[in-house]
């Protein structure tokens, strides 16, 4: 796997330019049939792919927890919500909580995350790649193919299938 995420890291960059212009003129024509297009291509992607294997998401990204997220992880947690954001988050840049360190804190180490029953939106949708309205989220698919096998796999697809 991690000859995988080596080379994954090198063909993403070797492709951003490409990725980048395909992404630009999706914006400006979606094709009709986008949102079934991408969840085919999602669901077959994920039928081959067991995230256990790689988990390069959780260990080199942090996701945004909402406090919804934070709400429902600390009463998991049996802590008042103040206490969980004092414990694991931070606020960034943006604004939003994230984790205070990657690797995720609730990553083991046969890669299963601790806190899998309640963990954050941006992880349970992770790569997003069979979102509605695809096409609005080009910024950030154009991230995940360098972190996620399955995403630049399902972005090949995708440019295969629905060539502009």
């Amino acid at each position: 796997m991690k000859q995988i995420l080596n080379s994954l890291n090198k063909l993403a960059k070797d492709k951003h330019i490409d990725n980048k212009k395909y992404f630009d003129k999706l914006k400006k024509k979606q094709p009709k049939n986008l949102d079934y297009v991408m969840q085919d291509l999602h669901d077959a992607e994920f039928k081959k792919t067991d995230c256990l294997q790689c988990a390069n998401c959780c260990k080199t990204t942090g996701p945004l927890f909402t406090l919804a997220d934070i709400e429902r992880i600390s009463k998991s947690f049996r802590q008042k919500p103040q206490q969980f954001i004092e414990q694991y988050l931070r606020i960034d840049e943006d604004k939003d909580y994230v984790l205070k360190s990657v690797p995720c804190t609730f990553l083991d180490n046969e890669n299963y995350c601790m806190i899998y029953d309640v963990r954050p939106k941006a992880c349970r949708e992770f790569p997003h790649t069979d979102r509605k309205k695809f096409y609005q989220i080009a910024d950030i698919t154009l991230k995940n193919v360098e972190i996620c096998p399955a995403a630049y796999n399902i972005v090949e697809e995708m440019k295969r299938n629905l060539p502009l």
